[in-house]
């Protein structure tokens, strides 16, 4: 997250293995695109799709075309794209073959000398992760992983899920570490791309009235919830091994959950700001399994009414067992063990089937003593709270108490309310901008390091266990298109009765 931002990228080949997915065309493409209209993309920037598929360099640009038109983000440039287009190329291989590496490598070296892009090769890896280490492996064999100080850089961008517990999260980074150094791994998170969740940094340390409340002096309790209306869109096969623990809050939220209890790094460099964040990681306490049973919360939906349309239950999702024990909601309840939160509970939730799409973080202050205000409203008196909207509308609300007019003492609550669009109006964007470009700059702050990876499995494993170990008796337990089951609601309001999760349009 360096503070210089605004220079050109360096030019490169961008090599995306799995080309032939939807994240090529939905995500990566778009955002390429929108880096070009920026005057972010190096103009000798090169693409090559790599995947199994049988394909050409005319029709790739062709599918390119139509997936620019279809889920481009802004408005389409005619001549930009074509210059664009003509910087795009597709490689046929499979992920295994020597042979098919060595002509990816005969095709880099050719467009290293048609588009002078310096011998600087990015790798993408767009596949099942059952494919990460075969690729890994043969781009090392194949020399095509080597970087130096004063050579080509090389760098790869590894998606989730990284891993699937914690030994298979070691061995991945293990057999990574055999090929790349680990300054070249960029394992790629795209909710670290939002804007909202960049400015956490900035909002915390560059504002002086808020840093010195940002303890357990002065804060309750922190909620973070990422909801999704929609079901598994087709991918029931990969849900019911993953669920949503290990899809969304092992990766995503704890990487949210750090941006807002980190201490303030010495400075931006990327190091310096992912120690910090790994320090929060490290200091969550590891749940027993009698904890897992009493602060986490499991759910599976059921059949509903969703933007006013009915949709079926999970368990009649296709490539889902009719029998299925996979959670589909998850909610904790943590505690970082440091001296800024220790005793301030760290709740976490998130769904797929829920009432409305919406990503927020709600810090929630400590109530004020109410004598003051005996013989007022004083049920309408309300802890302060500030919230970080991430998505779909981003902006930054802050509640507190204010006096109507009138003779009495009356008190209500409003809000102050920041929104992104005024400040420098809409910015379209996919997600995945500014993470492609600080990997073409080699700024890796926004991207995991490996001891982060591994760190959040140990506080989502022994929650996984006892998980297995208990399956759940009561699945499915929430209606699709409502908050998730009712015993989240106990989960946040055991230890206070006052506490209640906020939900989009709280009132």
């Amino acid at each position: 997250m360096k503070t210089d931002q605004g220079r050109v990228a360096d030019p490169c080949v961008m090599v995306i293995f799995g080309a032939s997915g939807d994240l090529t065309k939905r995500k990566l493409v778009p955002a390429l695109y929108n880096l070009a209209q920026n005057g972010l993309l190096n103009e000798n920037a090169v693409v090559v799709g790599f995947a199994r598929r049988e394909n050409n360099h005319d029709n790739f640009r062709a599918q390119m075309t139509e997936a620019i038109k279809e889920f481009g983000t802004t408005a389409f440039d005619p001549s930009l794209w074509e210059r664009m287009r003509a910087r795009l190329y597709y490689h046929q291989g499979n992920y295994d073959n020597p042979d098919d590496y060595n002509r990816l490598a005969a095709l880099l070296k050719q467009l290293d000398k048609e588009w002078g892009t310096n011998g600087n090769y990015l790798y993408y890896f767009s596949t099942p992760p059952k494919s990460f280490e075969v690729i890994s492996d043969s781009l090392g064999r194949t020399g095509l992983a080597k970087s130096g100080n004063n050579a080509p850089w090389r760098r790869t961008i590894v998606e989730k899920p990284f891993g699937h517990d914690l030994d298979s999260a070691k061995g991945l980074n293990r057999r990574l570490l055999e090929t790349f150094d680990e300054e070249q791994i960029y394992r790629i998170d795209h909710y670290l791309g939002k804007e909202t969740v960049q400015n956490i940094i900035v909002f915390r340390f560059a504002n002086g009235i808020f840093e010195p409340t940002w303890d357990r002096r002065y804060i309750d309790h922190v909620q973070i919830m990422v909801a999704e209306s929609i079901g598994i869109e087709g991918r029931g096969a990969y849900y019911e091994e993953s669920g949503v623990l290990r899809d969304m809050i092992q990766n995503h939220m704890f990487q949210l959950l750090s941006l807002v209890a980190m201490e303030p790094p010495i400075s931006f460099e990327a190091d310096s700001v992912r120690d910090e964040k790994v320090k929060v990681l490290n200091a969550i306490r590891p749940m027993r399994p009698e904890e897992v049973i009493h602060n986490t919360v499991r759910g599976q939906y059921r059949e509903g009414i969703v933007d006013g349309e009915g949709v079926i239950g999970y368990r009649n999702e296709p490539g889902v067992s009719p029998s299925s024990q996979r959670e589909t909601y998850a909610a904790l309840k943590l505690f970082i063990e440091n001296w800024r939160w220790a005793g301030v509970p760290f709740f976490l939730r998130s769904g797929k089937r829920l009432a409305k799409r919406d990503t927020q973080i709600v810090i929630q202050f400590r109530d004020v003593p109410h004598l003051l205000f005996r013989g007022s409203a004083e049920e309408q008196l309300e802890a302060n709270r500030l919230v970080l909207h991430i998505q779909p509308d981003e902006r930054i609300t802050i509640r507190f108490q204010a006096k109507i007019p009138g003779p009495t003492v009356r008190l209500t609550p409003v809000d102050m309310d920041f929104r992104y669009e005024d400040l420098a109006g809409s910015s379209p964007a996919t997600g995945y901008e500014t993470l492609l470009y600080d990997c073409m700059n080699g700024d890796s702050t926004q991207f995991h390091r490996a001891d982060m990876v591994e760190a959040a499995w140990e506080v989502a494993t022994p929650i996984l266990d006892t998980w297995e170990a208990l399956p759940p008796r009561d699945f499915p337990n929430y209606e699709a298109g409502t908050w998730g089951p009712d015993p989240a609601n106990d989960l946040i309001g055991k230890d206070d009765p006052d506490r209640r999760w906020l939900n989009p349009n709280f009132p």
